[in-house]
């Protein structure tokens, strides 16, 4: 079975460096740690948020969608 892609995933596929730039400005507390783990990978950055945040990944999109 595949693996379905988010709307939000969809949005910022491609555009990383927004991506991460409205992460870090969302999440003050997100590293360039967190950042480097991820290495581009959205489900990455979206583990290292949770970690971070101890927010869901419902929350995390509605934020990144915003």
């Amino acid at each position: 079975m595949a693996a379905t892609t988010s709307p939000t995933r969809q949005k910022w596929e491609g555009r990383w460096d927004q991506l991460v730039g409205k992460a870090k400005k969302a999440w003050g507390d997100l590293t360039d740690d967190d950042i480097m783990k991820a290495k581009g990978d959205y489900e990455e950055l979206l583990g290292q948020i949770k970690t971070r945040t101890g927010r869901t990944r419902e929350e995390i999109e509605k934020m990144l969608d915003e």
